[in-house]
């Protein structure tokens, strides 16, 4: 998916916005995001940052499912309820966080993220599945469900 208001990838856009394309936060706390539904989700979802992701993602002894996602993209936006459904289901199995590619543009760079919303899912420290774009639930329970099984 290419940004609508400029050429090149989502992710591009975020580097030529902020102009850290190299930038490393240093808190490596684990935060959480609030949920887009009012309530049942609230404090599932992990706020992922380039400062936190090799501790939170990485080194996690669970699966973890990263959401890379900005605030001015409509199809993230629809994807966020189905995100929250999924953690809520898959909770203490699987870890789910978020990450803004505005605010984080190096990890999107480091694992080749051009287009979002992407769902990247990490066991023992690598990549095993990508989905790009908007799916259904079941479409993100079936790459969860065959890491759990694997």
């Amino acid at each position: 998916m290419t940004c609508p208001r400029l050429r090149g990838s989502c992710v591009d856009r975020a580097i030529l916005q902020t102009g850290k394309a190299n930038f490393m936060a240093t808190d490596a706390k684990e935060k959480y995001v609030p949920s887009a539904q009012a309530s049942g989700t609230k404090g599932l979802l992990l706020e992922v940052t380039d400062g936190n992701f090799d501790q939170t993602v990485l080194k996690s002894d669970q699966p973890v499912m990263v959401d890379f996602w900005a605030t001015w993209c409509g199809p993230c936006k629809a994807l966020a309820p189905i995100v929250d459904e999924v953690a809520a289901a898959y909770n203490g199995k699987v870890k789910v966080g978020k990450m803004d590619v505005d605010s984080n543009p190096a990890t999107p760079q480091r694992y080749g993220v051009r287009g979002i919303p992407t769902l990247l899912i990490f066991k023992n420290g690598k990549v095993q599945e990508q989905i790009v774009g908007y799916v259904q639930r079941d479409v993100i329970e079936k790459a969860l469900n065959k890491q759990l099984t694997t």
